[in-house]
């Protein structure tokens, strides 16, 4: 029999379990890109909806709910 010719089972040699590392190697690519994306979406999070601690203390000296001094000491702190 020659090398590619059908034997029953597929084409030879090539049949056996090389589309298997095919199949896991696109299964692992699409699971990396999946990872990829879950962790930049993760990290950029506290670029777009959270406010730093800085942030968060000048609202509160701006609306009056913290006087200078206390402003100055807790921005210290920081």
């Amino acid at each position: 029999m020659q090398f590619g010719m059908m034997d029953g089972y597929g084409y030879g040699m090539m049949s056996g379990g090389y589309w298997i590392l095919g199949l896991i190697f696109w299964i692992l690519l699409i699971i990396g890109l999946v990872l990829l994306i879950k962790y930049l979406w993760e990290r950029g999070g506290a670029k777009r909806g959270e406010e730093s601690a800085l942030e968060i203390l000048k609202k509160k000296y701006a609306r009056g709910e913290i006087n200078k001094e206390e402003f100055e000491e807790k921005k210290k702190d920081l």
